[in-house]
């Protein structure tokens, strides 16, 4: 019997990684068997076109490949992922929980597109992802919505301020406050639990978001 599927979403900079293995460390301390993935999986080969893609090497800008092409990259390595590493784990049960999923490529491609082919991408990447490719479907996405002034703060901390090091999405402001509004949309067309992490331009402590987390996965 397949496990429960948790996906943690949001935009660079939400705190994402910290979240996952927050959750991660209480489910287990519960006696959960938990797999924790991140994608993309950049220690494996297959993720070689997204790297490639983040790096520019097909263009400085995000809209210099289509919002199909990129998003069959991120398909194709999360695709051999699942095949190579944890579909074992999902099978016999365990909680499998991502640090992004399937879900990042209609925040981050369908932003791209015109406003009015929203609907249509998400249906597009719904079928492409878990009937033709069928990687599992998540049972439960947790969107951490942060305000992209608030993540662009985050990342330069990150970086030490050093700017080259963004990748093709970070560096590029207006494209994630596209990715925003498209994250917002899949949210309600798609029934994301959606937890907002600032308050007051800053962002809220990491014992209470983490605790709004816990509140939805034991709701």
């Amino acid at each position: 019997m397949a496990g429960k599927f948790i996906v943690i979403e949001g935009l660079d900079g939400s705190g994402k990684a910290t979240q996952t293995e927050i959750l991660r460390k209480t489910l287990e301390q519960r006696g959960e068997r938990v797999t924790k993935l991140t994608f993309p999986d950049y220690d494996n080969p297959s993720s070689a076109l997204v790297r490639m893609y983040l790096n520019g090497d097909f263009g400085d800008k995000p809209d210099d490949v289509n919002a199909y092409a990129a998003a069959a990259f991120y398909t194709v390595d999360r695709a051999a992922s699942y095949l190579q590493f944890w579909r074992a784990d999902y099978e016999d049960g365990c909680t499998i929980l991502a640090d992004r999923y399937a879900t990042s490529n209609i925040i981050y491609q369908m932003s791209k597109l015109p406003e009015n082919e929203w609907s249509d991408y998400i249906d597009f990447q719904q079928d492409f992802e878990y009937n033709k490719i069928k990687v599992p479907k998540p049972d439960l996405i947790i969107y951490l919505d942060v305000e992209p002034d608030v993540s662009q703060k985050l990342m330069s901390k990150r970086y030490s301020g050093d700017e080259s090091k963004k990748d093709l999405h970070e560096k590029n402001v207006d494209f994630l406050l596209n990715c925003r509004r498209s994250a917002l949309f899949a949210a309600e067309k798609l029934g994301w639990v959606r937890i907002s992490c600032t308050e007051n331009g800053e962002m809220r402590s990491i014992e209470d978001i983490s605790r709004d987390i816990l509140n939805v996965i034991e709701g």
